[in-house]
């Protein structure tokens, strides 16, 4: 009962779609009727506000990062193991992608991936965050860089802590975000991909 009520608060907490409330905040369009229409950080980048774009990257990264914190503080004395912070990182994520919040209309989940894998091992959040960003800095391409992170997160996971409940986890995040990306990838194979810093449309 303990381990369903931590992922339902973890769930609810993912749901805060920071694109959309940093958008309302800052006085600019939503991001879901332009560019991508992806309530992410890159899309929000499109708008020409930075602030705006990094402090929905922060937002969407620390929500990740605290569901998954709160279940390690206190889930101990209620009995959580590991299986139940893996479904707890499950359903923050979950969270973003599909918000209760915003009529399930939610990102691609990069960010709060991220605050995941952070709140897992901080290691192998910023093992990830590397790969991101130096995929990002190569290519210019965002969704390249999520897609070759992704990837490369369940090999970080493995080689620091072996296969685990957690692991499957981090296996089921990642299958996830290469499914978001979906349209991306189709995109890259015909060359119609925006880069980073590119304009709204």
């Amino acid at each position: 009962m303990n381990t369903i009520l931590f992922a339902i608060a973890a769930y609810l907490i993912g749901s805060l779609s920071f694109a959309v409330i940093v958008s309302k905040l800052f006085k600019l369009a939503d991001p879901r009727t332009y560019g991508s229409k992806n309530p992410g950080a890159t899309n929000v980048l499109r708008s020409g506000n930075k602030k705006a774009a990094l402090v929905t990257l922060l937002g969407d990264c620390f929500k990740g990062w605290l569901a998954v914190w709160l279940a390690r503080k206190f889930g101990p004395e209620f009995g959580l193991g590991e299986g139940s912070i893996a479904l707890v990182a499950i359903a923050v994520f979950l969270g973003h992608l599909w918000p209760v919040f915003f009529r399930f209309v939610g990102g691609k989940g990069v960010a709060t991936a991220l605050g995941v894998l952070l709140g897992l091992n901080v290691w192998l959040g910023v093992a990830t965050l590397a790969t991101w960003l130096i995929v990002a800095y190569a290519f210019r391409y965002s969704s390249l860089a999520a897609l070759v992170a992704s990837v490369f997160a369940p090999f970080y996971y493995g080689l620091l802590f072996g296969t685990d409940t957690i692991l499957l986890a981090v296996l089921a995040m990642s299958g996830l975000l290469i499914y978001r990306h979906r349209k991306n990838i189709g995109n890259l194979i015909s060359g119609k991909e925006s880069r980073i810093g590119s304009k709204k449309s």
